[in-house]
C-alpha cells in the first residue's frame, strides 16, 4: 500500500487492491492470525501537512475462542478506516504500518466461535452437572454447564499445608 506522492492529483486518489503478505505479522504464540489477503479500498489526498486516506479495509483472521478454544475464521471490516502521515522525507509513503495498527486495534479482545450465530459453542453445549455434585464454584448442587476447560481444575485436590 505504497503511494509516491506525484501519484496523488488535487481531487486525490483511489487505492484500492489486496495485500497478499502477512502485514499482521503474529508470531505463532498468538491467539490470531492472518487468514487471508488484507482488502482495502482508500481514498487518498494531502494537504499542506501530510498525507491522508479514509475508506474501507477488511481482512479474514483466524481467532480462537476463549470459551472452548477451538480456532475459527472471523471476518473483519474497518468501515471508516481514517489515516494521517505527515510529510516527512521520503516520497514514497507506505501506508501499510497504518492500516495494521488499525487492524490490531480492532481485534477482539475475548473472541467466541458462536458470534456468526452458526454454530453453538461447544463450551456452552455441555450437559449440566448432576444434582448434588459440586459445580464449578463449588456450591453444591449448581445445574451450570460444566465447562471441559476448566474440568482439570475442577478435580484438583489441593491439600492445605496448616
Amino acid at each position: 500500500m505504497k503511494v509516491h506522492l506525484k501519484q496523488v492529483h488535487e481531487d486525490g486518489l483511489q487505492l484500492a487492491g489486496e495485500e497478499t503478505r502477512d502485514i499482521l505479522e503474529l508470531g505463532p504464540e498468538e491467539s490470531a492470525r492472518q487468514a487471508g489477503p488484507v482488502v482495502y479500498d482508500l481514498q487518498v489526498g494531502r494537504d499542506g501537512e501530510g498525507l491522508w486516506a479514509t475508506g474501507v479495509v477488511s481482512v479474514d483472521l483466524e481467532l480462537q475462542c476463549v470459551r472452548c478454544l477451538e480456532k475459527f475464521t472471523y471476518p473483519l471490516t474497518i468501515p471508516d478506516v481514517a489515516l494521517h502521515v505527515p510529510l516527512e522525507g521520503p516520497e514514497l509513503i507506505d501506508l501499510t504500518p497504518h492500516v495494521r495498527e488499525d487492524i490490531l486495534l480492532a481485534l477482539p479482545a475475548y473472541p467466541h466461535c458462536d458470534w456468526a450465530g452458526d454454530k453453538e459453542c461447544a463450551a456452552l453445549a455441555q450437559p449440566s452437572a448432576a444434582p448434588g455434585d459440586p459445580g464449578p464454584a463449588g456450591d453444591g448442587g449448581s445445574s451450570a454447564p460444566a465447562s471441559p476447560v476448566w474440568g482439570a481444575l475442577d478435580r484438583l485436590q489441593i491439600k492445605d499445608p496448616n
